[in-house]
């Protein structure tokens, strides 16, 4: 028998547990807000592998404030692992040296600040990963010693109740629980009966009741009213070239305004192509508020939510045979589950970016902003492992000339990935399609171990522009596809180079389609395309029930 002692974590625990016990009520789990740094400093050891929540909406904000204002003297050398850098608070750790080493998945609000503190030698990244990846590591080799988490509300025993947006709340209270972790959980208040349980109390060790609900970015709300012609067009595009072919029943869209551009013309150009009934039906995304209109006109059958949107509340609750919903009443959100939905369910990703390279590479890791990835390389890519068949990831499959070639002719599908951007940016006209991504110039500059890429060449499917679609899965070769990119990256680095000979054998074998190849004109592309024009449109058309952040309301 090994002679190995293999009590450490669970005798370690016990000690940080006991350092602060005495900081709870009656000695139990409940630890009064003032005394929240002590119970910090009670269980986090220099050095240690510690998670704050940060959703890239749900956030453990009071504990992260608390955190961040830690004496560094005291605490530091941490090594975060967190899913999105989001608040403030969150760049500080590393600032004030509590911390100095970040794994994490999303970055977009702190984007900028994340790639100030990394040109400044303030934090060592290990990996920008997509969730599902960070979130299967919890398991692996960055389980948590302390997680920091955030509930609506909890009972006296540390059962919590996360109510309207679970995101991946169970997902780190499971990984640093049953490896003999401490978690800590905050709260608005504790009650004696919870509406339901989401979180069992013997996997929390200690809950601070804070007086306030975690806050909640509405990072999905887009107010129709910005929505640009442009972005009008190319959802134009894209629906013709690609959702009526194929005809996807289940898709996930990315964050942006081209996305819900796509949204808020279901009922008015999508019922125009024939789409209601056959496309766009079964969707695993946050429920946005531009999705409203398609609901309401009947597109949609179902919706399974990473997270939640705020205002959406009474929404969802009224549509409880669209959303998943909890005996209470209210969403049942679930990040990592959405992910696994999202990378094996689901027959199209469709998503933005801010650079992509002549072979098809696209990043959103830039010299001056690092965004980070979310869950766009799990959602866009080609799973191997799916099995079930669609109609549209088998067309798409028997398109992909080199992947059949690859299994000797076996058939096999593919998911389609598609990439929608204008050639430059609409309001810096920065091109988008450039010769060298930054995210190989931060891997040469030693910030990275490999080139931040968030989606590679020969895992999309299609890349939409206002020149037209390249569709790259038609794609034989690397050289057929660079040629592809080059005839819709227009007047940039890349487009310049473009042959245009060799663009019109392209269209004529369908791998580079123009407007007019499919009958798109860009006089077409105007607002009343749009079902809602307006937050107080959708507002209108959820029947009164969508309740705008007051933000949205004065913009």
């Amino acid at each position: 028998m090994s002679s190995r002692d293999y009590g450490t974590l669970a005798r370690d625990k016990q000690m940080r547990l006991n350092a602060a016990r005495s900081l709870s009520t009656d000695n139990a789990k409940i630890v009064p807000p003032e005394r929240a740094a002590d119970l910090l400093y009670a269980v986090i050891r220099p050095g240690d592998r510690v998670n704050i929540e940060g959703n890239n909406q749900k956030q453990a904000d009071f504990l992260a404030k608390t955190f961040s204002s830690l004496d560094p003297k005291r605490v530091n050398r941490l090594h975060m692992v967190q899913s999105s850098v989001a608040l403030p608070e969150h760049i500080a750790v590393f600032d004030r040296g509590i911390a100095e080493k970040l794994d994490f998945a999303f970055s977009g609000p702190q984007a900028k600040e994340l790639a100030r503190i990394v040109n400044e030698g303030k934090v060592k990244i290990g990996a920008i990963h997509t969730y599902l990846e960070l979130f299967g590591r919890y398991f692996v080799d960055l389980t948590p010693r302390v997680a920091m988490v955030a509930a609506e509300l909890a009972d006296a025993h540390g059962n919590l109740y996360t109510g309207f947006n679970t995101e991946e709340t169970p997902t780190i209270v499971e990984a640093t629980a049953f490896r003999h972790g401490i978690v800590i959980a905050q709260v608005r208040e504790i009650t004696e009966k919870l509406p339901r349980v989401d979180i069992p109390g013997d996997q929390v060790d200690f809950v601070v009741p804070c007086g306030h609900s975690p806050y909640i970015e509405p990072l999905f709300t887009r107010d129709p009213a910005k929505i640009t012609e442009m972005q009008i067009f190319l959802g134009m595009l894209a629906m013709k070239g690609i959702y009526v072919p194929y005809q996807i029943k289940s898709i996930n869209h990315g964050i942006g305004y081209g996305t819900s551009a796509i949204e808020l013309m279901l009922p008015t150009y999508g019922e125009k192509l024939g789409l209601k009934g056959k496309a766009c039906t079964h969707w695993i995304l946050n429920p946005h508020p531009s999705l409203i209109p398609a609901i309401e006109a009947g597109f949609v059958q179902s919706v399974h939510s990473f997270g939640s949107e705020p205002g959406m509340e009474e929404y969802i609750r009224a549509r409880s045979d669209i959303f998943f919903i909890g005996s209470d009443g209210s969403l049942r959100s679930n990040r990592l589950l959405s992910q696994v939905a999202g990378l094996y369910a689901s027959d199209m990703f469709v998503g933005l970016t801010l650079q992509i390279d002549g072979n098809g590479n696209s990043s959103t890791a830039t010299v001056n902003r690092i965004a980070g990835f979310g869950g766009a390389p799990n959602l866009g890519d080609n799973p191997g492992g799916r099995r079930h068949v669609s109609e549209a990831w088998l067309k798409a499959g028997m398109e992909d000339t080199a992947s059949l070639a690859a299994t000797g002719g076996v058939p096999r599908g593919r998911k389609l990935v598609v990439q929608i951007t204008p050639t430059q940016s609409e309001k810096k006209g920065i091109p988008v399609f450039v010769e060298k991504l930054d995210a190989e110039m931060l891997f040469e500059q030693k910030f990275f171990p490999l080139p931040p890429i968030m989606l590679y060449g020969d895992v999309i499917t299609h890349i939409v522009t206002e020149k037209g679609i390249a569709v790259l899965h038609k794609c034989p070769d690397l050289s057929t596809r660079q040629a592809a990119i080059r005839a819709v990256a227009g007047d940039t680095p890349v487009g310049r180079k473009e042959k245009k000979a060799e663009t019109e054998k392209l269209r004529k074998k369908g791998i580079v389609l123009y407007p007019e190849d499919i009958g798109v004109r860009k006089e077409e592309a105007v607002h009343s395309l749009l079902a809602a024009r307006s937050i107080p449109d959708l507002v209108t058309a959820s029947g009164g029930l969508y309740k705008p952040p007051a933000r949205f309301l004065s913009d």
